[in-house]
Formats: structure tokens, C-alpha cells, sequence
């Protein structure tokens, strides 16, 4: 994990059913499930080829009995997840799950800022391979804060990751879309969330290779469109939807 701090390293689907949930990405995205094989839960693996991209699992109960609904939750990798943790809650964010270690794999902590939006810190046990590129197929290609306060949201991610802004773009009365870097590279976007939606929350963009086929093949699912498809600065489309179950998830094409 040397040098990965402040970047997203992990996706993780907590959902109520995982069986339907693993048949749904499989088609939509292309990846390929596989179990984990971790003693005492049920954890699969989405790969594209042999990279490890993502998990899913079943949601805790007190999730449920919280009435959370099901949801994607990214990793966000730390050079030390108990320092992370105790400098997040020193500036507002609160720690909901402490740190943990998770054996042979790594120790990660489950967080949100100052406004609510939940993520996770992660420090790996061993380096792992090289990632896949940021817009190969398959990967998330872009990350998305719906933000309580763009103002002071931003200033928390930066002083917690070391996350530079990057180019603004005016959204009108919408506000300011900030895109945000981590070494140089855009991974990002964050604003302030439309007055309507009721918590802010980080939506995750899922790489495919022509927007409309995957479209098609989500509805097919059972994927329900949240926002229609449209074009974005830099030539890509995405569209935005809830799976089956629920969970809300974005993807991202260069083209229709």
C-alpha cells in the first residue's frame, strides 16, 4: 500500500440479497463472481480478469432492523487506518465502525464526514498488484460526492487524503461541481446536493463500453433509472440508476 493514501482502493455492495445481486453486476458490468472463501461469511469477489475490483455481502442485520438501505461503500486507502480514524473524528467526521482488522487481509475502519456521507479507511497487509486503469472496463472510473456543504466538505477530504481541487465547473443554480485529484489524476467530483435529496452520499461510476447495450441490459435486470443518460465534459456518457435491490450506482462509456 505504499503511496496509495487518500486513494479509493475497494467497492463494496452490502445488499439483501446476493445471489440476485451477483447475477445483476455480472451481466450489467461484465465482471465475473467468485466466493472469497473467508472463513465464517459469505463474501464474493468481482474481478475483471484476475483483478479483484470489488466485493459484496449481505447486510448486517442491525442494518436492516436501521432501516439503511442497500448500498455501495468505497475504501479509501490510509497509511494508517487508527491515525485516520482519530484525525477524522478530530475534524467533525465520526467513526461508526473502529478500527478492525480483517485477518490476512488488512485493517479498515467504516466513517463518515461531517455531514453524514459513509466511507471507509483501509490499510492493506501487502501490496498488492498493480491496479487497472482508472477508465479500463469494469473499473470505477469516476467517484461522486453528493455533499452536506461543498464549502467545508471539501477543505475535510483534502486535510484527511491530501485531495487537490482540480478544474470547477459552474452548475448554474445547481452551484459548483469541484472536481478533485489524487496525485495529479481527476477521480473526482463533489458539490453541494440539491435541497430535495434528503442525506448527501458517494456515488460510484462503473466503466462500460457503450452506454445504451448496458443500459438495456440493467433494465432487463430489473435496474430502475434514476437520472437519464447524458453527456458529460470530456465527451463520456453515464447514466444513473438503482439495481434491484435498491442500491443506487452510476456507470460511465465513451460512447452510447
Amino acid at each position: 500500500m505504499t503511496g496509495q493514501h487518500g486513494k479509493f482502493v475497494w467497492y463494496e455492495l452490502m445488499t439483501t440479497d446476493t445471489k440476485a445481486a451477483q447475477t445483476f453486476y455480472e451481466n450489467v458490468i461484465g465482471w465475473r463472481g467468485s466466493d472469497a472463501g473467508m472463513p465464517g461469511m459469505e463474501y464474493t469477489l468481482f474481478s475483471v480478469g484476475d483483478r479483484h475490483v470489488a466485493g459484496l455481502m449481505t447486510m448486517p442485520e442491525g442494518a436492516l432492523e436501521m432501516k439503511i438501505p442497500p448500498a455501495w461503500l468505497g475504501y479509501v486507502a490510509v497509511d494508517d487506518v487508527d491515525a485516520a480514524a482519530a484525525k477524522l473524528a478530530a475534524d467533525g467526521g465520526n467513526v461508526h465502525r473502529a478500527p478492525d482488522d480483517i485477518p490476512g487481509v488488512g485493517r479498515f475502519a467504516i466513517v463518515t464526514d461531517p455531514h453524514g456521507a459513509v466511507f471507509a479507511l483501509f490499510k492493506g497487509t501487502s501490496e498488492e498488484p498493480p491496479a487497472l486503469e482508472q477508465m479500463a472496463p469494469g473499473n470505477v472510473g469516476w467517484h461522486e460526492l453528493m455533499a452536506g456543504d461543498l464549502d467545508t466538505a471539501f477543505p475535510f477530504y483534502s486535510n484527511l487524503f491530501g485531495w487537490t481541487k482540480d478544474q470547477a465547473m459552474d452548475m448554474g443554480d445547481m452551484g459548483t461541481y469541484q472536481i478533485f485529484a489524487w496525485n495529479g489524476t481527476q477521480i473526482g467530483g463533489m458539490m453541494t446536493k440539491p435541497k430535495d435529496v434528503p442525506a448527501p452520499y458517494w456515488l460510484y461510476y462503473f466503466n462500460v463500453e457503450a452506454l445504451d447495450a448496458a443500459i438495456e441490459r440493467a433494465k432487463a435486470g430489473g435496474a430502475k433509472i434514476v437520472l437519464e443518460p447524458m453527456e458529460v465534459p470530456g465527451g463520456s456518457w453515464i447514466v444513473q440508476c438503482t439495481d434491484p435491490q435498491g442500491a443506487l450506482f452510476a456507470l460511465v462509456a465513451p460512447k452510447r
